[in-house]
């Protein structure tokens, strides 16, 4: 759908460079580009509530916006048959063949090297068909030829098995044939201030004649999981801090259902099913020590900073409030760093979603001002 026609938007006063998206989601990323200076022009989402999402909120938080490009990007990695064209997202954009975008963002869906996915015969194989829409990321930067470009994507794309290693040493031959040169770092976002510990790969880079971009420094450091960050001055934004002051209306969804929702209540903040172990010393032990993905039965701890947050999580997978019941939806966007006033567009399960696959816009925005500055 056609959302605006006017390209001289400028962000909090001064605008940086024009921007193409694609795998928008309900446009996590973009918000942050958008914050960095960068204007979205046009963005290419396949799901139809995150397009809706996008579009109900372009006139506030994506000023610039032509176009949201309802297509799926699949074809386009393949080769195979009819679909869209790089050049007709850069239509979308409003550019001619003779213009380019200063940036372009996005990040892949990541089902293929989903972390929690590798339990799965055919992941570990790497058989996973949808490991090729990287490749459409790959050849819209190839025929686009941004300036720069940032992508993002799930931190076990990186790790040393048969799903991820070929597809990422592709990925990266991908993009230095293209002409760019890049860096890349796993980023924890609650690191730079997101009161989220999540996790990602960052790429960015640039043409090989322009200022290779950096990362961001990280700002704020505290302990992940079983690490500790030793990066930026500030401790870690926590759930707690996040979720002060915040009033909201009980959700029917939020009741915890499923065949251990009753055992939620004795749970501590903090902890997850290994509380009814007999390691843990539970008189009544249910669970086997580490039987369970460390999700199950996981219960926000408002003084550290909320564990990943999914996309689609099973009736028993968290994190879950404190309260003993799901998230409220804008708890998620508080969580997830998206403005109270961020409108999304669907039935309780499509919100989740978009939210759970989003990108934390206060993260985004870092990556996007640190490569702002080289331009």
């Amino acid at each position: 759908m056609r959302v605006h026609a006017d390209r001289s938007v400028q962000t909090e006063g001064v605008m940086v460079g024009s921007a193409i998206s694609l795998f928008s989601g309900a446009g996590g990323l973009d918000l942050g580009v958008e914050s960095a200076g960068f204007a979205i022009l046009a963005a290419v989402e396949w799901d139809d509530d995150a397009c809706d999402t996008m579009e109900k909120n372009a006139p506030t938080c994506f000023p610039g916006l032509r176009e949201v490009v309802r297509a799926d990007l699949y074809p386009l990695a393949t080769g195979a048959g009819e679909g869209l064209t790089t050049g007709d997202i850069l239509r979308a954009a409003g550019l001619s063949s003779r213009e380019r975008p200063d940036l372009l963002v996005g990040g892949p869906p990541c089902v293929a090297f989903s972390k929690s996915g590798f339990w799965l015969d055919w992941k570990r194989e790497g058989v996973d068909p949808a490991a090729s829409l990287l490749q459409a990321y790959t050849r819209v930067l190839a025929e686009a030829r941004p300036r720069y470009f940032i992508l993002e994507n799930v931190y076990a794309l990186t790790f040393n098995n048969k799903a991820s290693r070929p597809a990422f040493t592709r990925l990266l031959a991908e993009i230095e044939t293209a002409g760019y040169r890049l860096r890349w770092q796993v980023l924890n976002t609650a690191d730079f201030g997101v009161p989220q510990a999540r996790p990602r790969l960052c790429l960015v880079g640039c043409r090989k004649r322009d200022v290779l971009p950096d990362l961001p420094d990280p700002t704020h450091h505290g302990p992940w999981e079983r690490r500790a960050a030793t990066g930026g001055p500030l401790p870690h934004v926590t759930a707690g801090e996040a979720l002060a002051g915040l009033i909201t209306d009980p959700e029917p969804e939020e009741v915890v259902r499923g065949r251990w929702g009753h055992l939620l209540p004795e749970i501590p903040p903090g902890d997850n099913y290994l509380y009814f172990t007999d390691k843990r010393g539970h008189p009544a032990p249910i669970f086997e020590w580490r039987s369970r993905y460390w999700s199950f039965l996981l219960k926000l701890d408002p003084h550290r900073p909320s564990p990943t947050i999914q996309a689609q999580p099973g009736p028993n997978v968290g994190p879950f409030h404190w309260d003993n019941r799901r998230l409220r939806v804008p708890e998620l966007r508080r969580l997830f760093t998206f403005p109270d006033d961020f409108a999304f567009v669907g039935k309780r399960a499509s919100v989740q979603a978009q939210i759970g696959n989003s990108v934390p816009p206060l993260f985004a925005e870092q990556v996007a001002r640190a490569l702002a500055a080289a331009c």
